[in-house]
């Protein structure tokens, strides 16, 4: 699934400033792990600036990592995030995303990846590759209830999900200017 006003491949560095791309990360199969894939599938259904594009990841990081490579200026990547908190909690978390942290000691698993071990793939990948880091890196998460072999989502996540959307649109907005302006019109004025 993908939603978005895509610049052309191989614009270069100037197609790339104002690039947002909003990744749901999760797996479905696991109950409450499907939060970030649920979460893109909504927000792929409305209206969204010039330059943001939706995608659903999965349990595909290795994939996001290699993406990411294409220069976005801004990433917000959506997950369940096990904080200790009460299920359906939804965090806006900004992580360091210092270069050169490496893979280090967190684990790269091509079918179950943290946005964290996301980012430290991207780390090696940059250095090794070439390509650039997005300016800046966003985690909308959600406590899970449960994390079991079933699909569907509990109740406290599933009533989450239209709170993360609303975050998430409004991060656009401020990211972005007025959410829903059709590629090649102009925003209205303030």
């Amino acid at each position: 699934m993908t939603a978005s006003a895509q610049d052309p491949a191989g614009a270069g560095d100037a197609a790339r400033r104002g690039r947002v791309l909003v990744a749901g990360i999760g797996n479905v199969f696991l109950a409450d792990d499907g939060f970030g894939v649920e979460t893109a599938r909504r927000l792929a259904g409305q209206p969204l600036p010039e330059g943001v594009e939706v995608v659903d990841v999965g349990v595909r990081g290795v994939h996001l990592a290699y993406q990411l490579l294409d220069g976005y200026d801004t990433v917000v990547l959506l997950d369940a995030t096990a904080r200790g908190g009460r299920p359906g909690t939804v965090y806006l978390i900004e992580p360091d995303t210092a270069p050169g942290r490496g893979a280090g000691g967190v684990q790269v698993d091509g079918h179950h990846m943290s946005p964290d071990a996301v980012l430290a793939l991207l780390d090696t990948l940059t250095a090794s590759a070439g390509g650039s880091r997005p300016h800046r890196v966003l985690v909308v998460g959600c406590e899970p209830e449960r994390v079991a072999e079933e699909m569907g989502l509990s109740a406290p996540v599933e009533a989450a999900v239209d709170e993360a959307v609303r975050l998430v649109l409004r991060l656009l907005r401020e990211e972005r200017g007025a959410i829903g302006t059709p590629a090649g019109a102009a925003a209205p004025s303030p």
